[in-house]
């Protein structure tokens, strides 16, 4: 993070991607970058991140479609025609037109308003589920990787534990045991979801603690948790967040198979999944392939776009591009 500067630099133990300004910069400071000060060069470290971020046109375009989805997700009440929620049973089945752009599901709701409607859905339930579990992941997995010992074994068992369950049967036991809806979900989602990040972070956590720059700032007296907050996580969180991107397509993806199975979103919301699970008997139906193609299609392109965008920002914050 900036500001957050180390005793040492040392370029050797960056041995995952960081983010611009944390202690290791990655850059070789023989090469053209050695006459360039210190603090200018982590001046310029989110400009140089952004400027191999846009060499990636698919994660561009990502970061577009992602940026659209929230737009739509925020403004969805102003967005939406007609009333996602309101059923009409004279009204079902019709195909696109002018009135119902997407045409009516077999509810007689109109299907781009419901469409508009999952996307909030999605986002708000993926982005909550991702942000409850890399605060787990995190706090757990750099306590496992500080502390050590104990510590180490009894999380790394948990993690083990919890990794045996497939996430969706899992998912599908929990929230059958909660309840259906959408709370249930997210915690189920969250509670077998945070476990790579607890690892992912472990693995960094043990690279990192013995670094020079790490046993400089041990020698002149700081302590253990300052070593943590200042110099490890900064340098260990990128790999993370850019697993917390892919995490959010993989949750969508999660979500719509719940409610698909008729144990996520109850049947009078109009999310993704249940509008696919509506729209099965009329699979081999002429006429009917709008019911299913518009929100497989939003899950698709959602899913899509979080992997470009975490796919652009891991080379993006690849130390070895750093002099690209």
């Amino acid at each position: 993070m900036p500001g957050a500067g180390s005793p040492l630099e040392d370029a050797n133990t960056a041995g995952a991607l960081l983010l611009p300004g944390s202690d290791v910069t990655g850059l070789d400071v023989t090469g053209p970058d050695a006459a360039v000060p210190v603090g200018r060069r982590r001046a310029g470290g989110f400009a140089d991140v952004a400027r191999r971020y846009r060499r990636n046109r698919l994660a561009v375009v990502g970061l577009v479609i992602v940026v659209f989805l929230a737009v739509v997700a925020l403004f969805e009440p102003w967005l939406t025609p007609y009333d996602p929620l309101e059923q009409n049973l004279g009204n079902t089945l019709r195909p696109p037109s002018a009135v119902h752009w997407f045409g009516t599901d077999v509810l007689g709701r109109d299907l781009y308003s419901g469409i508009i409607y999952g996307t909030r859905l999605a986002m708000l339930v993926s982005g909550l589920t991702v942000l409850c579990s890399l605060v787990i992941g995190v706090v757990l997995g750099a306590l496992a990787g500080v502390k050590g010992g104990a510590w180490d074994a009894v999380i790394s068992r948990v993690v083990d534990v919890f990794l045996a369950f497939p996430l969706l049967i899992g998912a599908v036991i929990i929230v059958q045991a909660v309840g259906g809806g959408i709370v249930p979900v997210v915690v189920a989602l969250v509670a077998l979801g945070w476990m790579t990040t607890a690892r992912l972070m472990r693995g960094q956590v043990l690279a990192l603690r013995e670094a020079e720059y790490v046993e400089a700032a041990r020698s002149i007296g700081a302590g253990t948790w300052r070593i943590v907050v200042r110099h490890i996580l900064p340098n260990a969180i990128a790999p993370v967040l850019v697993y917390a991107f892919t995490s959010i397509g993989v949750v969508v993806v999660a979500m719509a198979s719940l409610s698909y199975l008729g144990i996520g979103a109850p049947v009078t919301e109009p999310e993704w999944g249940r509008l696919i699970s509506q729209a099965t008997p009329f699979l081999q139906v002429p006429g009917m392939t709008h019911l299913w193609l518009a929100p497989a299609g939003a899950i698709a392109v959602t899913t899509l776009a979080f992997a470009f965008v975490a796919d652009g920002l891991r080379d993006a914050l690849d130390p070895r591009l750093r002099g690209g």
